[in-house]
């Protein structure tokens, strides 16, 4: 009998083929906006093309996505935190 081993890191880093779940969404919508183009103008040869271009982007996300320091963009935290008080006030000065 087949045993299963239960997935107990989720908290980690959820995966979903593999890739993390905003990679995922990125690679879903290549997949759905190629299959648009296929039925709507249905050659074969744009079909093995669409189909190899999805393959190469699920192998880049794939390596992407085990690598996510390269990923980043910017800093996640801001350079000062204040306990300041926002009044209705202090942004309509700031604005003028």
């Amino acid at each position: 009998m087949k045993k299963y081993e239960v997935y107990r890191h989720i908290r980690r880093r959820a995966l979903v083929f593999g890739l993390p779940v905003s990679l995922f969404v990125l690679q879903m919508l290549a997949v759905i906006g190629s299959l648009i183009t296929v039925i709507f103008s249905f050659h074969l040869v744009l079909l093995f093309g669409a189909t190899m271009a999805n393959g190469i982007l699920y192998g880049l996300l794939i390596k992407w996505g085990q690598q996510p320091e390269k990923l980043k963009m910017g800093t996640v935290f801001p350079k000062m935190i204040s306990n300041k008080k926002i009044t209705l006030n202090e942004t309509y000065d700031e604005l003028s």
